[in-house]
């Protein structure tokens, strides 16, 4: 048997006709820029996460960055964020000229540890991005009460955590901004890119909105700096509203995957991660083990797919290396260690026994 890693196609293919709905709806239609698609999405996706507003844009990393000009980063501001999520919120804050501080990470949810992160901020620390990494929510209570303290703002990272939720409420309601992204493989996902941004706050709506069509408080006046190109377009939006009514459906399918790896992997040398409740939508199914290429080497030989996610931490980068500095042991550790296993919606039971007997099987 051979098991990818994930199947867009097998994923995409129960909506193939509603695919098919939607795009001529949107052709015969003309419009194919912020038209009526995006703003149904908007306000759709605005439910589901039970927030006031949602704004669309071109993609996750857009929305970071957007996300932390609207709540007021500006060049050399500080911003807490951690290292071991894929480079995305550095690019993002970067981007903006403001300087990423690394936070180490819990060692069971590998998310920004809240006992790490006092110490690290500054007195120009203007934000505070908290990654839900893998589809489990980061400790969002405790960073909150400690950003409260310091009138610093909080920005989710949901771009792995599209309906996970913190007693009932959704992740892009539990700071004072979310970011989504929309990425083909993400658990809502659009077949291209696609992204946008949660929040309570209209005037941090009214901004973003302003942002992605290149500081436009109204047509050609620009009066906000910072802004860009960086809509949803109609036909990513048209796809969107076409899957979003299925993923809580595919949420529990993918949920149920990882909690039958956390109770059947029995391998001295693989560890697995806390049970998913739902604070976890198990975007990822991620395992740990020290030996991990030997791991990957057998699953590999077994047919097993796998990633890294991911291999080198943000202060770790050629581009970061003036911050390699920073003492980020768990961060370190993890990323050496972290591995991961096919998690799809589409996954057959067969397919989820034949990993974990691959995994059981390993001798390293």
């Amino acid at each position: 048997m051979r098991v990818p890693l994930n199947d867009l196609r097998r994923c995409n293919a129960s909506f193939a006709a509603g695919f098919r709905a939607a795009f001529d709806r949107v052709v015969a239609r003309g419009s194919f820029i912020l038209g009526d698609e995006v703003a149904a999405f908007e306000a759709e996706f605005a439910a589901f996460c039970g927030v006031g507003h949602c704004v669309g844009l071109a993609n996750g990393t857009d929305a970071l960055e957007l996300a932390l000009r609207a709540v007021g980063v500006q060049t050399n501001d500080d911003v807490a964020t951690v290292a071991n999520a894929g480079m995305y919120s550095t690019v993002a804050i970067r981007a903006i000229g403001a300087r990423p501080r690394y936070v180490d990470v819990d060692d069971d949810t590998l998310t920004l540890s809240p006992s790490r992160l006092d110490a690290l901020l500054t007195p120009t620390t203007r934000a505070i991005v908290a990654t839900h990494l893998y589809g489990r929510l980061a400790a969002i209570d405790e960073i909150r009460r400690i950003a409260t303290v310091r009138s610093i703002a909080v920005v989710e990272d949901c771009a792995q955590a599209h309906g996970a939720r913190s007693d009932g409420a959704h992740a892009g309601c539990l700071g004072d901004i979310g970011c989504f992204s929309f990425y083909p493989t993400k658990n809502l996902g659009a077949l291209g890119d696609a992204g946008a941004i949660t929040t309570n706050d209209a005037e941090l709506a009214h901004r973003v909105r302003a942002l992605r069509q290149y500081g436009w408080r109204e047509k050609y006046r620009v009066d906000v700096d910072g802004g860009r190109n960086s809509r949803l377009d109609e036909l990513q939006a048209a796809m969107l509203r076409v899957r979003l009514p299925h993923l809580e459906q595919e949420n529990a399918a993918r949920r149920r995957i990882l909690s039958t790896y956390v109770e059947r992997i029995r391998h001295p040398e693989i560890r697995v991660p806390p049970p998913p409740g739902e604070d976890c939508v198990a975007h990822l199914a991620v395992v740990r083990s020290a030996k991990r290429e030997s791991l990957r080497r057998h699953l590999h030989a077994s047919g097993v797919g796998t990633d890294i996610h991911y291999p080198i931490a943000d202060h770790r980068q050629p581009l970061t290396r003036d911050a390699a500095a920073v003492a980020l042991p768990v961060t370190e550790r993890a990323c050496a260690e972290v591995l991961s296993l096919p998690c799809f919606a589409a996954m057959t039971s067969a397919e989820v026994d034949y990993v974990i007997e691959a995994c059981n099987a390993w001798g390293p």
